[in-house]
């Protein structure tokens, strides 16, 4: 369940009200008058069936309520109510397959922000992928995935192409750009460094490497998996239950594939960081692909319901 406090100006509050008496999977409806100080108005408040939230959502704001007044959405973690048991009941669908596009929208808007903070992610992880990918070892190479955060701009780039939104999807590709090439320009110089003061050497990148050849070798595999992935980190932005986002940040290959390339930069290794970079592109196009299709699925189907 989803619950909304809205603030209404007082000539509006009529029809918000019979908006959400009219949805299907909406109860506990409150009403206070003049409770409301900045912006001035009345404060309606209910809860909403999650499946019946983005429905519900859009004729607020087609009443000019995110311009005049405020739109508040909060999840309700627990609610015990045979009302509220009975509103899910009646809403279409399952919950935890519902798309809040606003939500959405409002998520991916942040995530996709080129920030300082989004920076020193990026650039860590891929010093930990650098040194992986050096002393070949995989629990590095899983735990830069982790702490990677690239997967914000992917999935708001994603966003921007079903929502036809332009400057989201700028923000996004920015993010991204400029993310990865920052990263890979100072993970250059940090493995110059490292081999500078003996921790890092041309024979560790030369040797076999089992555990992390793949990194800089694609193959269909790769592309399948991001695929695989894209999906998989689509769908749980946009249920309920997203705790399968840890999965796909360690199931794809590109801050391990930006490291091996910077890498192998620094030591001239020409065929290493050409395959380390279509690896890179390939995970990157694969994810965006996959996400893409999966929220233009996901609007066709909640389309048809509503």
């Amino acid at each position: 369940m989803l619950h909304l406090r809205l603030i209404v100006p007082a000539d509006r509050t009529e029809a918000v009200v019979r908006g959400i008496e009219k949805t299907v999977g909406a109860t506990h409806l409150v009403v206070l008058p003049g409770a409301a100080r900045d912006p001035a108005g009345d404060v309606v408040m209910c809860d909403v069936a999650r499946e019946a939230g983005d429905g519900l959502l859009g004729e607020l704001r087609e009443l000019g309520l995110d311009e005049t007044g405020s739109i508040a959405v909060e999840n309700i973690d627990l609610s015990l109510s045979k009302r509220a048991d009975k509103a899910e009941e009646e809403a279409p669908g399952e919950g935890a397959d519902a798309v809040l596009w606003e939500q959405l929208a409002d998520a991916t808007h942040e995530e996709s922000t080129l920030s300082v903070t989004y920076l020193a992610f990026l650039v860590i992880a891929t010093m930990i992928a650098a040194c992986g990918v050096v002393l070949d070892n995989a629990i590095l190479i899983v735990g830069a995935m982790a702490v990677g955060p690239e997967f914000g701009p992917l999935a708001g780039l994603c966003t921007a192409l079903v929502r036809r939104a332009p400057r989201l999807a700028a923000r996004s590709a920015i993010a991204l750009l400029v993310g990865f090439a920052a990263a890979m320009v100072l993970t250059t110089g940090f493995s110059i460094a490292m081999d500078a003061v003996g921790l890092f050497g041309r024979d560790m990148l030369e040797r076999a490497r089992p555990n992390t050849d793949f990194i800089w070798k694609p193959d269909m595999f790769s592309f399948v998996v991001a695929v695989l992935a894209g999906i998989a980190g689509t769908l749980s932005l946009t249920s309920a239950k997203s705790g399968a986002l840890v999965g796909v940040a360690i199931s794809v290959t590109t801050v391990p594939a930006a490291a091996n390339a910077a890498v192998a930069l620094g030591y001239g290794e020409i065929e290493q960081m050409w395959g380390s970079t279509e690896q890179l592109l390939l995970n990157l196009v694969g994810i965006v692909v996959a996400g893409t299709l999966t929220l233009g699925m996901q609007k066709v189907v909640w389309g048809r319901r509503g």
